[in-house]
């Protein structure tokens, strides 16, 4: 049950992530991921890119891991490494530029991407 239980709040933590670029843009991970999935059917293309695909898989992998009995310890790491890899990448961009929100955003999922990992361990 435990492991359920962090898969789901790896999903939703994920969603959390903050992006600001040039001027006044800015983004949470979940409203980007819903014209993601809307672009999806109507301009592919559009969204065909590493950065976009990799943590949309992940996230439904994650998911689908909630529906088994005991969730995949294979499966959770895949999915968990999809997703890292951006949100790893937001915080290092984050830090780096000294964007706190940023950052901050992030900091969640890799608190329970550890936890995760500790107890899959």
């Amino acid at each position: 049950m435990k492991a359920k239980i962090l898969n789901f709040l790896l999903v939703v933590s994920s969603l959390i992530g903050y992006l600001e670029w040039g001027g006044n843009n800015a983004i949470f991970l979940g409203q980007a991921e819903i014209d993601i999935i809307q672009k999806i059917f109507w301009d592919p293309l559009s969204v065909a890119h590493p950065f976009v695909l990799l943590p949309l898989v992940g996230q439904i992998i994650l998911i689908i891991t909630l529906f088994q009995k005991q969730p995949s310890k294979l499966w959770t790491y895949v999915g968990l490494l999809m997703i890292g890899l951006l949100l790893g990448f937001m915080f290092i961009i984050g830090v780096i530029s000294l964007n706190l929100k940023i950052a901050a955003s992030v900091i969640p999922f890799l608190i329970i991407a550890w936890l995760t990992i500790t107890q899959k361990r």
